[in-house]
C-alpha cells in the first residue's frame, strides 16, 4: 500500500486485529461492515477511513480533497450504495451555520440576506425561531452543486474503536503517531486472551455508561441518568469502577448545590475512592454528627488509604468536639526542619528561585517535584509494571497495564516486584537503573519522566541516595499508586563528593502545605529522610 495511505493501512490492521482476537464479540452488522469493507475499491475505503477519523458526521464533498483518492465524488459512490453515507440526512439550522461560510449562508438563505452585518452566532440567533425543523442538505441549499455526505456508521466505527482500545479516549491516531516515532510504547507479549471486553455485554454496559456521562453532562434529567446508571449489571470490576466514579462525579455537583439528602444518597451507593470521607463531610453538613462519627470511626478502623485517614482524623477531632467527647489525642508527628528565606523578586516562579539561590557548583540543586522518585520507581520496577499479566496489556499502544490503580495491582506481579526490589539490599540497582534508563530510552511510562530526568541527575542520585531511602519511596508508592505519586518535595539538592542529599518543598508567600505534601514530609522524617520546608519571603525595593 502507498505510504501516503499509512492511515488505511492501520485501520486494516485494526480490523485484522479485532477479527483474529474478537471475533466473538463483533455482531452480524459489525461483521458485515468488516467483510464489505475490504472488498471496496481502495480510493472509497480511504475516503471512509478519513472520514471516520474527522469530526463529523457531516462532509461537504468539497471539504473531501485529498490527492490519494483522488475524486470524492467518485470515492463516494459505492459508500452510498452500502448505506455507509447518506446525502439525505435532515440538518438542524445550527448544523447548516457549521457547514456554510457567511458569504454562503446569505447566498443560500434567503432569510440570512438583510442581516449582513450581523456575526454567525447572532444571525444563527435571530434566525433560529424560523427555521425549527431539520431539512436535508439539498433543501436548505438547492443551487450548491457541493454534495453534502452524512456518515452512518460512526457508532459503529467507535465500537470497533472501543473494542480495540478498550476505552473511548484513544482513537487511531495511535498507530500514525507510534509509525512516526512521536510516541513508543513497550513491547509486551500479548496473548490471544487478552482483551478489554470478555463479553458483548461489557461492550454495551461501557457505552451504556458513557452514555449516561454524556446525557449528565448536556442536562437530561437527573432521575433518568440515575435510572439508567442503576439498571445497568456491572458485575464486570472495571465497569463497576466507570459507573462508580460517574455516581461520584454527580454526587459531587449534588454537594456543591446543597442538595445533601440526594448527595449522600449517592455516595453511599458507590464505591469510588474518597465516597465513604465525603458521605461524613455531608452528614457534619446535616448536622447529623452521631451518624457522622460512627461512619468516622468506621473508615479509621479500615482506612481505604492515608488519604481518607487524615481527613478521618480531622473530622473525628471536630466532632468530639461537637458531641462532647473531650480532646482526640493525636499522635506525635516527627518534627520537619523549616528554612526561611528573603529573596529578591526577579519575575520568576519561587521554587527556582530557592533552587538558584541555593546551588552551588559542590551542591547543585534541580528542580524535579513528583519526577525523580516516580521515575527512579518507574525504572527500578519495569519489569514488573510492564509484565504480561493476562488483561492487563490487549493492545500496542499502552503505555502502563490497564489495573495500574486496582486493588490487586502489586500482589498479582508479587515475585516480579521482589525481584526489582531485592537489587536495593543487593547493590546492584545502580548497574540496572543505568542499564534499563539506556535500553528504554523514550518508551511511554506512567512513571518515567523522560522530560525530566537526563543522565547527569541520574547519576546524581544514584551516588548520593541510599539504596534504603529508594526502597521506602517504592514501597510507600506500591502502597497506593494514585494518591502517592504526588505530593513529593520540589527541590533536592546533592553534595555527591560527600554523598548525602536533601529535599526541599518550597512555600512562596501565602502559600501552604497540601495534605498530600504533608503525607510525604511526615514519611520522609519519620524515616530519617533529610527534608526540610523553605518558606520565601520577597525582598521588597
Amino acid at each position: 500500500m502507498p505510504p501516503e495511505l499509512y492511515y488505511l493501512s492501520n485501520f486494516h490492521k485494526g480490523l485484522d486485529w479485532l477479527v483474529e482476537r474478537s471475533a466473538d464479540l463483533l455482531d452480524d452488522a459489525e461483521r458485515a461492515f468488516i467483510e464489505r469493507f475490504s472488498g471496496l475499491a481502495q480510493a472509497s475505503q480511504a475516503l471512509l477511513v478519513r472520514m471516520i477519523m474527522r469530526k463529523g458526521p457531516h462532509f461537504r464533498a468539497s471539504k473531501l480533497t485529498y490527492p490519494e483518492i483522488g475524486c470524492p465524488r467518485e470515492a463516494a459512490a459505492p459508500l452510498l450504495d452500502s448505506g455507509w453515507l447518506d446525502t439525505r440526512a435532515g440538518l438542524s439550522l445550527a448544523e447548516l451555520f457549521e457547514q456554510l461560510r457567511k458569504d454562503e449562508l446569505a447566498r443560500h438563505l434567503p432569510a440570512a440576506r438583510p442581516h449582513g452585518r450581523l456575526k454567525k452566532n447572532e444571525l444563527l440567533d435571530l434566525l433560529a425561531a424560523q427555521h425549527p425543523a431539520p431539512r436535508p442538505f439539498t433543501e436548505w441549499c438547492p443551487a450548491l452543486d457541493d454534495p453534502l455526505y452524512s456518515l452512518t456508521v460512526g457508532a459503529l466505527c467507535e465500537r470497533l474503536r472501543l473494542m480495540f482500545f478498550g476505552n473511548l479516549r484513544q482513537d487511531w491516531s495511535e498507530f500514525v503517531l507510534a509509525d512516526l516515532g512521536i510516541f513508543r510504547y513497550e513491547c509486551v507479549e500479548i496473548g490471544p486472551e487478552s482483551r478489554g471486553f470478555r463479553h458483548r455485554e461489557d461492550l454495551d454496559t461501557y457505552l451504556a455508561i458513557q452514555c449516561c456521562r454524556d446525557d449528565w453532562e448536556a442536562g437530561q434529567p437527573l432521575q433518568e441518568v440515575l435510572a439508567a446508571l442503576r439498571g445497568l449489571d456491572c458485575q464486570n470490576p472495571y465497569l463497576a469502577r466507570r459507573r462508580d466514579k460517574v455516581l461520584f462525579r454527580i454526587a459531587q455537583q449534588l454537594e456543591r448545590d446543597a442538595e445533601l439528602e440526594h448527595a449522600l444518597e449517592l455516595y453511599g451507593e458507590c464505591r469510588y475512592p474518597d465516597a465513604r470521607q465525603r458521605r461524613v463531610r455531608v452528614l457534619e453538613r446535616l448536622n447529623r454528627p452521631t451518624e457522622a462519627h460512627a461512619l468516622a470511626l468506621e473508615a479509621q478502623r479500615d482506612p481505604e488509604n492515608q488519604a481518607e485517614l487524615q481527613l478521618i482524623e480531622r473530622a473525628l477531632a471536630r466532632l468530639d468536639r461537637q458531641l462532647g467527647l473531650g480532646k482526640r489525642v493525636r499522635p506525635v508527628e516527627t518534627p520537619v526542619a523549616r528554612l526561611d528565606l528573603t529573596l529578591p523578586a526577579r519575575g520568576e516562579c519561587v521554587e527556582l528561585a530557592v533552587a538558584r539561590h541555593l546551588s552551588t557548583a559542590d551542591a547543585p540543586v534541580h528542580y524535579v517535584e513528583n519526577s525523580l522518585v516516580c521515575s527512579l520507581f518507574g525504572l527500578l520496577c519495569w519489569e514488573a509494571i510492564f509484565a504480561p499479566v493476562p488483561g492487563a496489556f490487549f493492545h500496542p499502544f499502552h503505555s502502563g497495564p490497564t489495573d495500574l490503580y486496582s486493588a490487586d495491582f502489586r500482589s498479582r506481579r508479587t515475585e516480579v516486584f521482589a525481584r526489582c526490589l531485592q537489587r536495593l539490599d543487593d547493590g546492584a540497582y545502580r548497574s540496572h537503573l543505568r542499564q534499563v534508563y539506556a535500553a528504554k530510552q523514550g518508551i511511554q511510562s506512567p512513571f518515567v519522566h523522560w522530560g525530566a530526568l537526563d543522565e547527569t541527575l541520574l547519576d546524581l542520585a544514584l551516588r548520593c541516595i541510599p539504596a534504603a531511602h529508594i526502597k521506602a519511596w517504592c514501597l510507600r508508592l506500591l502502597d497506593d499508586l494514585r494518591a502517592n505519586r504526588a505530593g513529593m518535595p520540589d527541590l533536592i539538592q546533592f553534595w555527591p563528593a560527600e554523598g548525602r542529599y536533601r529535599m526541599i518543598e518550597v512555600k512562596g508567600p501565602g502559600d501552604r502545605l497540601q495534605d498530600n505534601q504533608r503525607r510525604w514530609l511526615a514519611f520522609c522524617a519519620e524515616h530519617g529522610m533529610p527534608v526540610e520546608v523553605c518558606y520565601v519571603q520577597w525582598a521588597t525595593a
